[in-house]
């Protein structure tokens, strides 16, 4: 007949680990830090990114090529009116149609080249999550008991599902439009020297004005754009708890205290994304309106030089072209420059937590658990989930193979905790725990957890039938041994 014990543990007023949701705000980290592990984590694919940007620079001086090539049908069309109004001649049609043809294979040429870059592009965007995805998720998996019960649900899914899409989304349309602006600039620079420097000096003096109101909105709104992603993760925590734990909150009248809690949280989190949203909607308007200044001080320059026959209208018209597309890469590069900061926020979110400190699973010469007995010491235990807080105190007991025990005392005594300690989800702060003698930071801790059978106080059920949760603990168990189970249970 097996023997039985009780035994009773003292009460502690500590009650286990730290509750979920109350890790500390993560501080600010290096943007060019984050940046820069983006980069070297891309960097595997940095001949179909080279490629890419090969792509895009042709796509873009084709593109940019078009509107001079374009002014000379229009010269040549106004010439031809001209001529024809004065009896000397008429509109050269082969000519303009000659031009107008080869126009349209530079705009096709340029759209052939800007699909394939996207469609590559796209392919490197999603290799990216996916590999991101699949190595949180193995992660996860490798993380200590610890690092869940010190943060919320939500934190940590938002690394696999918001910081990873931003990320994504971010790493989609910064680099080509950032290639695509930069080389339009300076495509559209030379084009522009090329017909007038005199009116080329009074377009690119909005070039520093410009400059100036992206560095103003990018300054203010990089601290709200993180501060919208780190909440966004104590909101998805916040209902993940409520939702989770919705029994536990209508039994002791807590919904007005959850309301009122998740009603902060959205609060900061309006506020931080609307003066985020605010300060990037505001980049286009502004920028426009820059914009159509200069355009106006160009049209009238342009004007004035074609009366002195110093230009021709025709170029007139390439310049006037010119001019919102030398604008146009500046508001694109602002809005870029704001999806980078996110992109850096969500960057770093992910990477901190690649880059957390893993559970050992194995050991140097580790013990077998084949013919294990069962027999399990505790040795003058000491254990504290902080250190300025110790649950355990010089707690020991020998449990004999085949004997049974109750570990008895109120919520908080640390009757769960004594499980995890025997199971290495944590480690003991001194003495030690033995299993056959030997200790348990010998075993490896898949083996070790293989032999306990763990029956947790809370139930979770997995998506799938009844006998498939059954089933999780021992995947290539029969029907015949997973009814018994049940039954056993």
């Amino acid at each position: 007949m097996e023997d039985n014990k009780n035994i009773k543990m003292p009460p502690k007023r500590r009650m286990g680990p730290p509750g979920r949701g109350m890790a500390p705000v993560e501080k600010a980290k290096d943007f060019k830090g984050s940046i820069g592990k983006l980069i070297r984590y891309i960097g595997s694919y940095k001949i179909a990114i080279i490629f890419v940007a090969v792509m895009a620079v042709c796509s873009t001086v084709f593109s940019v090529v078009g509107p001079k090539v374009l002014g000379k049908a229009t010269t040549a069309l106004s010439e031809g009116l001209v001529k024809k109004i004065g009896g000397t001649g008429g509109i050269d049609f082969g000519k303009i149609g000659t031009i107008l043809i080869f126009v349209l294979c530079l705009y096709a040429a340029s759209a052939v080249f800007n699909f394939v870059q996207g469609w590559i592009m796209t392919g490197i965007t999603q290799k990216v999550c996916y590999r991101l995805r699949k190595e949180i998720s193995e992660k996860i998996n490798r993380m200590p008991m610890k690092y869940f019960e010190s943060r919320t649900y939500g934190e940590v899914l938002s690394r696999i599902t918001n910081d990873v899409d931003t990320l994504g989304m971010g790493l989609n349309q910064s680099i080509t439009t950032i290639i695509t602006s930069l080389t339009t600039m300076i495509g559209v620079l030379v084009m522009m020297l090329s017909i007038s420097p005199l009116m080329t000096l009074i377009a690119v003096i909005i070039l520093p004005i410009s400059v100036g109101l992206v560095s103003f909105v990018v300054k203010k709104s990089q601290g709200y754009f993180k501060t919208q992603q780190e909440y966004l993760g104590h909101i998805n925590g916040q209902i993940e708890e409520t939702y989770g734990g919705h029994m536990i909150v209508k039994s002791f009248n807590k919904e007005k205290d959850m309301v009122d809690s998740f009603n902060k949280t959205n609060d900061v989190l309006y506020g931080s994304a609307w003066k985020s949203q605010f300060l990037s909607g505001m980049m286009q308007p502004i920028m426009m309106f820059v914009g159509n200044l200069g355009y106006a001080c160009v049209a009238l320059t342009g004007g004035l030089l074609a009366i002195k026959n110093v230009i021709t209208i025709g170029d007139i018209q390439a310049f006037i072209q010119y001019v919102k597309n030398f604008t146009q890469p500046i508001q694109q590069i602002a809005q870029v420059i704001n999806q980078v900061q996110s992109m850096a926020a969500a960057s770093e979110r992910v990477f901190e937590f690649l880059d957390e400190e893993e559970e050992d699973q194995t050991v140097k010469n580790p013990v077998s658990t084949e013919g294990i007995k069962g027999e399990v010491d505790f040795e003058h235990v000491r254990f504290g989930y902080n250190e300025n807080q110790t649950i355990i105190k010089n707690f020991s007991v020998n449990v004999k193979p085949g004997q049974k025990v109750a570990i008895v005392g109120p919520t908080g005594a640390g009757k769960t905790t004594i499980v995890k300690l025997l199971m290495r989800f944590y480690d003991v702060n001194d003495g030690a725990i033995l299993v056959d003698g030997h200790n348990v930071k010998d075993f490896n801790r898949r083996e070790l957890r293989d032999a306990f059978g763990m029956v947790l106080q809370d139930t979770w059920l997995y998506k799938g039938t009844i006998m498939e949760n059954i089933r999780y603990g021992k995947l290539d168990a029969t029907d015949e041994e997973v009814i018994a189970a049940a039954k056993a249970a």
